[in-house]
C-alpha cells in the first residue's frame, strides 16, 4: 500500500508532529506511514483522511496484492 500523506500534509500546512498529535499517535508513527514502511490500521486510515477532508482512498492507494 502506498500513500499520499506527505502531500496531504503540505496542501494543509501540517508537521509530522501536528498531524500525529490530530491522529493520537507518535511523530514517528508519521514518519514510517510516509516511508511506507508501516500499514495503519483501518481507524487510523479513517482518521488521517478526516484530518484532511477526504476519503480514505484518496490518501491511501491499496496495491490489491
Amino acid at each position: 500500500m502506498n500513500n499520499r500523506i506527505k502531500e496531504y500534509r503540505a496542501r494543509h500546512d501540517l508537521t509530522q508532529d501536528d498531524l500525529a498529535k490530530k491522529v493520537n499517535v507518535r511523530r514517528e508513527t508519521i514518519v514510517f506511514l510516509e516511508k511506507n514502511k508501516y500499514n495503519p490500521s483501518l481507524k487510523l486510515a479513517h482518521d488521517i483522511a478526516r484530518v484532511f477532508g477526504v476519503p480514505i482512498e484518496q490518501v491511501f492507494v491499496f496495491d490489491g496484492e
